[in-house]
């Protein structure tokens, strides 16, 4: 893939001149979910099947650990955590309604020290497979999925975080809140904890479960606006972008507070110190905003725009 040199943009945000750095723009979005799907409409399939393969090259696999060890000199607060890994979905619409769509995500495990390792390493087109099955392409990445969310104020502002330079990942860039589903939450450190759980229909709800509690927890503790400000979240998708394919779940919600309010809540956020500053932006602003995000939050906005357009479709319709 051809490397992009960054470039300076300046637009106008809340009014104020803001300079933003540009990024490789490619994404692709893996699942469109326009209409938005409740908890009920989503599923998970948690199999070590859709675990990441070992690549053939033993100095390229090597390398992982190798990576993980440079990290940790440089880094000794990094913690190999445990994350869910995207394995593609498969999707089920009866008659092509909504209330009839279902969508199974496919979700193996991985760890942080892979993701480090492999996606974010600097070989990481190396792990890739030519495929046009993206599932084959990326089957010796570790591409744990994350999460993200667009949420819409009461004033019909969206809300973009700036990050803080110390986080692992394009530090100093915008992005939805968000953050990861973590197998820890509902209790699975490994596959051979879980396997004698996976076919209980209690855990494979507490699995569909964590996909969008996991949301609510990531908007509650980067923004600080406590849950009974926040509707539901519907599930609008998932986007990948192009550099090192990262994943990530995008859902929608919108919070019952003014952009002001919010804005007084973002300085007591739990986890505030991940970003710098907070913005409460129109559509038009987002546009704008959302060419200078990482690919995986472009897509983000790319499937919130899909949603915004077949949302006047539904009411064209009703008006007619």
């Amino acid at each position: 893939m051809e490397k992009q040199e960054e470039e300076e943009a300046v637009v106008e945000i809340n009014n104020e001149s803001v300079s933003l750095s540009s990024l490789p723009s490619s994404y692709k979005l893996l699942l469109k979910c326009p209409l938005g799907l409740t908890l009920d409409q989503v599923s998970v399939d948690f199999s070590s099947c859709y675990d990441r393969t070992p690549h053939s090259d033993k100095n390229l696999e090597n390398s992982i650990c190798e990576t993980w060890k440079e990290r940790i000199q440089q880094t000794p607060s990094l913690f190999n955590g445990t994350k869910f890994r995207y394995g593609g979905y498969s999707l089920q619409n009866v008659d092509g309604s909504n209330q009839k769509s279902h969508v199974c995500l496919h979700l193996g495990l991985t760890d942080y020290r892979t993701f480090m390792g492999t996606n974010l390493s600097a070989k990481w087109e190396e792990f890739l497979v030519p495929s046009e099955d993206d599932t084959v392409r990326c089957q010796h990445t570790s591409s744990p999925l994350g999460n993200g969310a667009v949420v819409e104020t009461l004033d019909k502002k969206i809300i973009v975080l700036q990050r803080s330079e110390n986080v692992g990942e394009f530090p100093g860039h915008f992005v939805f809140p968000g953050g990861h589903p973590e197998p820890q939450e509902i209790g699975i450190s490994g596959h051979e904890y879980a396997k004698d759980l996976a076919d209980s229909e209690h855990t494979k709800r507490k699995l569909s479960q964590e996909m969008f509690e996991s949301i609510i927890r990531e908007v509650v503790e980067e923004i600080g606006v406590p849950v009974p400000y926040l509707s539901d979240p519907i599930f609008i998708g998932i986007s990948r972008r192009e550099f090192n394919v990262r994943p990530s779940a995008f859902f929608f919600l919108k919070c019952s507070l003014e952009s002001k309010e919010i804005q007084k809540l973002y300085s007591t956020a739990q986890d505030g110190y991940e970003s710098v500053r907070l913005f409460t932006v129109s559509r038009s602003e987002l546009e704008k905003m959302a060419t200078k995000m990482p690919g995986c939050h472009q897509g983000g906005w790319a499937l919130y725009e899909l949603m915004v357009g077949e949302g006047r479709l539904i009411e064209e319709k009703q008006n007619q």
